[in-house]
Order: structure tokens, then C-alpha cells, then sequence
């Protein structure tokens, strides 16, 4: 299969794709649940830990606290995960030089984030990335998570393009399926999942493990192959 249709945007999500933060998640969750009696080692926590804060809450812990409870601790898991991160907070290697890159090439791009906006800010705040984006979306923008492509079409909307002008990164198994439904190509960082978890896709363009090895020609050639 071979794309036909020139890229002509780039959106990026945030978590695992920009930044390779998610083992700070895990601590910070670490830390939470140990505070309510759930000692468990950080493997554990990769393994056991998932999906929206209040929900996981409430799988774990059953009916021990209520709906205002689990937002509040949900609320301070956020909270230490930034705590934690700010000393050590960096983008993944490369991506510095691939966003002059774009930016020279005059590539409008923005940012599509499932994470809450005061994470997504926290990351603007310490981190030199305002001058690239036009725009940026979080999960307070939208009714419908990844994977449904809704923060997708914002951001294309942002950026006056088709969404299916435009790739999308993502590190994501659930953002791979977003993009997907979107009808859009997608370069994915394996930060977060391994290759062969995305077998199904036929979309995506490229794996890395970081932004040296994504050369920005390749990816606004028309006839790229799909791998």
C-alpha cells in the first residue's frame, strides 16, 4: 500500500510521543496507592494500572469512595506526577531538530492530547515548544477520547487542513486506532508498545524510537511506502 495523498500538516500527541513520561505516571500512581493501603511494585503498576483516573479508581477500590472522592485523588495523582517530573522533564531525543525542521519547511502542525489541561500545560510551561504549534487540545476539549478521532479534527480544523492531510504521531495503540479512523497515516514512537501490537494497522508509515531516526523528506514524499 502507498500513500497517494500529500502530507501537508502534522499533529502530535503529547504523553509517550513528545515526551517519554509514562514510567512517571506509574510512580506517581505508585505513590498514590500506597498511600490507601496498595503497595505494589512499579511492574505491577505498568501491568494493573490503566485508563481514565476515576474509572481505574473506582475498579480498584470498588464503592470505598465516592465519585468527588476518586476526582480529588485523581486530582493529587496529577499533581505528584508533575512534582515528580519537573526536575527531569525533557522531549524525546531529536525532536527538537525535526520541529526546525518542519517549521523551516513551513509545516503547519499542532498538538492532540488525551491528557488533562493542566498537564498539557505543565509541558508548555517547561518545555520550548509554543513557537512550533498553532494550536493545542486536551481532554477537556473534547466529549470523546481516543479512540475516537474527534481531538484529531479539532486540531486539523485548527490548522485550516483536511484531517487527511495531515500524520499524525502518536505512541499509542488506542492513538494508532484513532488516527486510523480518521483515515490518516501515522508515525509511531515505541515508548510505550512494541511493534508488533500495532499488526493489524496499515496506516502507519514508520516506527521509532525516537525523532533521529524520522527523516522529515521521507514522510512528505508522496510515494512512501506504508510498512
Amino acid at each position: 500500500m502507498t500513500k497517494k495523498r500529500p502530507i501537508k500538516g502534522f499533529i502530535f500527541d503529547m504523553d509517550g510521543t513528545m515526551i517519554d513520561n509514562m514510567m512517571v505516571h506509574h510512580r506517581a500512581w505508585q505513590q498514590k496507592l500506597k498511600e490507601y493501603g496498595i503497595d505494589w511494585t512499579l511492574e505491577e503498576v505498568h501491568a494493573k494500572v490503566h485508563g481514565v483516573n476515576i474509572e481505574l479508581l473506582e475498579r480498584l477500590f470498588g464503592d470505598r469512595f465516592t465519585r468527588e472522592e476518586r476526582i480529588q485523588i485523581s486530582k493529587e495523582k496529577e499533581i505528584a506526577y508533575r512534582t515528580i517530573y519537573q526536575p527531569e522533564i525533557k522531549l524525546i531525543d531529536g525532536l527538537t531538530a525535526f520541529l526546525d525542521a518542519a517549521k523551516l519547511a513551513k509545516i503547519p502542525m499542532a498538538i492532540a492530547t488525551a491528557a488533562p489541561p493542566d498537564n498539557a500545560y505543565f509541558v508548555l510551561e517547561n518545555l520550548p515548544l509554543s513557537p512550533y504549534f498553532k494550536a493545542l487540545f486536551h481532554s477537556d476539549d473534547v466529549t470523546k477520547g481516543k479512540p475516537d478521532p474527534q481531538v484529531f479534527e479539532l486540531a486539523a480544523d485548527a490548522l485550516g487542513l483536511p484531517l487527511q492531510d495531515c500524520l499524525i504521531f502518536e505512541d499509542s495503540v488506542t492513538g494508532a486506532e484513532a488516527a486510523y479512523r480518521a483515515g490518516c497515516s501515522a508515525v509511531i514512537l515505541t515508548t510505550s508498545h512494541q511493534e508488533e501490537e500495532f499488526s493489524q494497522y496499515p496506516h502507519i508509515l514508520q516506527f521509532a524510537k525516537d525523532y533521529h531516526s524520522i527523516n522529515l523528506e521521507d514522510l512528505l514524499t508522496p510515494n512512501f511506502n506504508i510498512s
